[in-house]
Formats: C-alpha cells, sequence, structure tokens
C-alpha cells in the first residue's frame, strides 16, 4: 500500500462566515475588511456557454487563409482536474461544491500560522488511477513542494504542487476525432500528471470596484494533466479536452463538470513557419470552460499571431497569459506569464514523501474499467460506425445501458439506433439523463425483439416507446392492455385494401393516370383503419397488386 506520515496535531474545525473582501482605491492600495453574514455577493449568474464542439470557422478574407496556410501552430494543454474526494487534500474540511463562501474552511485551507497539513490518502489513489489510465510511468517515490506564488485567492502565499518528481509521466492518450471534422485517429502526448491544491475564488462585483473572496475552493485536490505539444488544431485541442474529460469519468475520479470548474483548461499556443523546428512565443490563454471555446480561442489565436508575423510584428507576440472573451470573441491581455524561477519551487517540509509499492499499483490496475479508446475499438469490432461508437461511448451511463440492452439478446444495430435517436431525442427535450428513463435495458430489449418478430409494427413500436420512457411498464403488458398485435392475415389485410380503393375512386383514377405518388395515400388510409397494426410489408404488397390491376 502508499505509505504517508501523518501529523498528530489535528487543528479544531473553524468556519468564518461571510467573504473576505477586497476593495482597490485610487492609490492601488488595497484593504482587506471582513463582512458580516448578511453580506450578499454581488456578481449575477452568467450563462455559462454550450459544450458542444464545432468546426474552426475563419471569418477573415482569402488573404489572411494564405497567410495561415504558410504557419503551423503548435499547441499543448494543462488539464486541471478537480477530484470527487469526501474531504479536501490536506485537512478534514468537505469537499463539496456549491456550498454558502467560506463555510468549508478550517486554519490549514485558510493558512493560519500553525496549522500543518495532512494528506489525503485518496488523492494519492486517484492520481494513480488517471496515471496508469493515461499509460504513464509511475513513480514509486515523488513528493511535495511548495509553488510561490501572490494571489488573493490563495491565503498562504503558496501552493502545495509536485514539481520535479510528479507521480506520473511519460504517457499518452488516443483520441478519434468526429468525422465532420474530418475523422482519423490522433495520439497526443502526456508529459506528467501530478497532484496538486485549489486556490480559493474571487466573486467580482459588476461595479469592478471591489472583489468578494471564497475559499471554500482552497485546498481542493486537483489533478493537472500536462500534454506534449502535439495538437495543431482548434479541433485536435477540443477533441483531446473532451477525451480527458470522459476519461476521469469513467475513472470515476472527477464529475469533470466544466461548468462547476471541476475541469479547466489552460492552452499553450505558438505558431511558427512551414518547416520551422524551433518552437515560436508561446501564449497561453487561461480557464476555457467549454470545448467550444477551446477549439475557438486557439483558432483566433492562430490568426492573430500569424498576422503579426506577416505585418513583420512578430516581436509583439510576447510570453504572456490571455484570456478569452466569449462575447467579443477574441482573446485579450491578462498579464504578463510568469516563468518556472519565478515561482521559487522547494520541497515541501511539512509532507513526507508519497511512497509506493508495486503490489498498491498493480490492485489499482486490475481495477480500472474499461476506458473510452478500448470501448470504442470493441465497439467497431461489433460492426457498429464511427458515428455510433463516438455517441455510445462518450458517456460511460449511455454505453452501460447500450450494453445491458443487447446484454438482453437485442440486435446491436437496433439497440444503438433506438438510442441514439428517439430515447437521445426524448431524454434532450425533458432535460433527462439516461439514469433517470423509466425504460429499462430488459424492456427496450422486449421492444426490439417484438418489432423483429412481427408481434408489433415498427410504428406501433414507437407509441410504446415513449410511453414507457414517460411511464414505465412492460411491453408485453402494454401490447396486451391496448391491443396492439401486428395484424399479419393476408385476408383482412386485403378486405382493407378494397375498402379504401373503392372509397377513393378519384385517387385510383389519378393513381393510374401516373401519379404513382399516390400509394402512399392509399398505405395511409388503410393504416388508419387498422389503427397502425397492418403489417408494412404485407400492406404494400397487397395495395400495389390492386391499385395495378386491369380491372
Amino acid at each position: 500500500m502508499s505509505t504517508t506520515l501523518f501529523r498528530t496535531i489535528q487543528p479544531n474545525q473553524f468556519s468564518l462566515f461571510g467573504s473576505t473582501l477586497l476593495r482597490w482605491r485610487r492609490s492601488s492600495n488595497f484593504s482587506v475588511r471582513c463582512c458580516g453574514s448578511q453580506t450578499t455577493t454581488t456578481t449575477q449568474k452568467i450563462k455559462q456557454p454550450s459544450q458542444s464542439r464545432i468546426a474552426p470557422k475563419n471569418h477573415g478574407s482569402n488573404k489572411l487563409d494564405e497567410i495561415l496556410r504558410d504557419y503551423e501552430a503548435v499547441i499543448g494543454i494543462e488539464t486541471h482536474v478537480q477530484l470527487s474526494t469526501l474531504t479536501k487534500a490536506f485537512c478534514n474540511c468537505p469537499n463539496s461544491y456549491g456550498s454558502h463562501p467560506n463555510t468549508s474552511i478550517c486554519p490549514v485551507c485558510m493558512g493560519l500560522p500553525g496549522a500543518l497539513p495532512v494528506l489525503n490518502s485518496k488523492v494519492v489513489e486517484f492520481g494513480v488511477r488517471l496515471g496508469l489510465a493515461l499509460n504513464c510511468d509511475l513513480s514509486l517515490k515523488s513528493k511535495f513542494d511548495r509553488k510561490q506564488y501572490f494571489y488573493p485567492d490563495l491565503p498562504k502565499g503558496y501552493q502545495i504542487s509536485q514539481f520535479d518528481i510528479p507521480i506520473a509521466s511519460g504517457g499518452f492518450v488516443d483520441v478519434d476525432i468526429p468525422l465532420e471534422f474530418g475523422g482519423g485517429h490522433r495520439r497526443f502526448g502526456i508529459t506528467r500528471v501530478h497532484m496538486e491544491e485549489d486556490a480559493g475564488k474571487l466573486l467580482h462585483s459588476d461595479t469592478g470596484d471591489y472583489s468578494q473572496v471564497d475559499l471554500n475552493r482552497a485546498g481542493v485536490p486537483l489533478l493537472e494533466i500536462v500534454s506534449e505539444p502535439d495538437m495543431r488544431t482548434g479541433i485536435e485541442a477540443a477533441e483531446y479536452a473532451s477525451e480527458m474529460q470522459r476519461i476521469v469519468r469513467y475513472l470515476g475520479v472527477s464529475n469533470g463538470n466544466m461548468q462547476e470548474g471541476s475541469l479547466r483548461c489552460d492552452v499553450n499556443i505558438s505558431i511558427r513557419p512551414i518547416g520551422q523546428t524551433e518552437f515560436g512565443t508561446k501564449v497561453e490563454i487561461k480557464n476555457l470552460n467549454a470545448f467550444s471555446a477551446v477549439s475557438r480561442a486557439i483558432d483566433f489565436e492562430i490568426s492573430r499571431q500569424a498576422l503579426l508575423h506577416n505585418q513583420g510584428q512578430a516581436d509583439q507576440i510576447v510570453t504572456e497569459t490571455r484570456l478569452w472573451e466569449e462575447g467579443a470573441q477574441k482573446t485579450v491581455t491578462m498579464r504578463k506569464k510568469e516563468g518556472l524561477a519565478d515561482y521559487r519551487y522547494f520541497p515541501e517540509p511539512d509532507l513526507p514523501e508519497v511512497i509506493l509499492t508495486q503490489e498498491y499499483v498493480d490492485s489499482i490496475r486490475a481495477s480500472l474499467p474499461e476506458l473510452p479508446e478500448a470501448k470504442r475499438r470493441r465497439y467497431e469490432a461489433m460492426g457498429l460506425g464511427m458515428q455510433d461508437v463516438l455517441f455510445l461511448a462518450n458517456d460511460v451511463s449511455v454505453a452501460e445501458y447500450f450494453e445491458a440492452v443487447i446484454g438482453k439478446g437485442a440486435d446491436v444495430k437496433s439497440a444503438a439506433n433506438w438510442i441514439m435517436s428517439d430515447i437521445a431525442a426524448y431524454l434532450k427535450n425533458e432535460e433527462l439523463s439516461i439514469n433517470d428513463a423509466k425504460l429499462t435495458p430488459q424492456e427496450l430489449a422486449e421492444l426490439i425483439a417484438a418489432i423483429k418478430d412481427g408481434t408489433i409494427s415498427g410504428k406501433i413500436g414507437k407509441q410504446i416507446l415513449f410511453e414507457l420512457l414517460a411511464k414505465g411498464g412492460t411491453v408485453q403488458g402494454m401490447i396486451k392492455a391496448k391491443d396492439l398485435v401486428q395484424i399479419t392475415d393476408p385476408a383482412e389485410i386485403e378486405k382493407m385494401v378494397l375498402k379504401v380503393v373503392s372509397e377513393n375512386p378519384k385517387q385510383l383514377e389519378q393513381y393510374r393516370s401516373g401519379k404513382t405518388k399516390l400509394e402512399g395515400y392509399f398505405a395511409g388510409q388503410v393504416m388508419k383503419m387498422s389503427k397502425g397494426k397492418a403489417n408494412p410489408a404485407l400492406l404494400n404488397k397487397i395495395l400495389q397488386e390492386k391499385l395495378n390491376a386491369k380491372d
């Protein structure tokens, strides 16, 4: 098992109600004061942008297109994953999203003198799980370091992180690019995965003259995943980030919700002339909170840098941190980027080394679930197309539902089609997840079987499907209760066809004059008469015989 040393001194639980308030004065100095519990946050809720990925669009001229052809982008991503542990990384405070500001804090979170961190062993376990899932080499002996920087939301004045000996390094991840973006497979290198703690959160006022500090997030455990600079387009970067979200959700180490900040992406971008091996000047774009924003921010930044190069102003591309403005659809300068020397790393003196045994690592490896890449390859081997594969493997709950359906004997392609079309549309319209559906995998398999063996028609099957999704129940029970068994007696169908034809002489004359599309009209009338129960194949055969008869 992993071994850690634990301090015997445990600080008493301590809560500071209200928010710390920082007010900037005209002299650029600022004062800190504590607001009472009656203080309300003045920030407004901002609607999160959609997380759907979009193809890159170049809104510039043909001249810009020509300029972009002369340059290659080099892109790497730092992904911060908040872990789904019960408590924070170095104290017993609950790790809960959405708590009232400054109610989940203690002297350790606040960095008060004499408060000592104690490592949450679940953070180590999750780090090992993610490292193995990303095909990394694990460090059986790693350590924590202090990363010095001074922000209002970081009360200690440093962050506990890992520097020279991360828990995992040297891995890779395989990604499938959707067909609408060109398709194909990509492999992106993983430089490292390291453990660290999160900072607090600033809540800015509408006027911008002060900010409140919520320290609930301070000390929340993170895993930072640093990629190799292997991506070349915004779409590749967005798909890489999407795969990270899938992996952490499959592993159960994080909910990966970007709108909650559980998964945040910092993108590093540089460009260089085609054929040049040296990297250009790297620019970082911070805290992108949607996959579409990742793609669009990168595309904008590539165009911005390419234009500066083309205009002989490459020296204006500086190492800096920029923000993506969703409304303006552009990046803007946030601050000059710190270098490694600015952080003044040194070993964390209050935490021991993290030592793993091979037995501990092997036990975690044996417990790993099937990961998205392996699942996609297995679904392909079943005969499913890439569009089906990407949809079904995207969400672990959808994948489990699909596999439960085919486990009951349902046809693979039929199960995929029902889940991807009618069921997905219903869940989206009702704003439900597949776990909320009242239609069980067993009953979907029964429905598919009933259509396949001719007990009911496909049209009746859809009616049953939506009722079961909304109310639950059984397929066989509904078929019996509503007398939905398909009519397969040729004589009975023929009677209905003759009746419809005799009652529509004008349409019959038009059909025989060459308007053969009216066949659909007759079929519809027969289906209406049979209440949708006539066997479609048998109906079409008999109907064509009667419509084309000479007498």
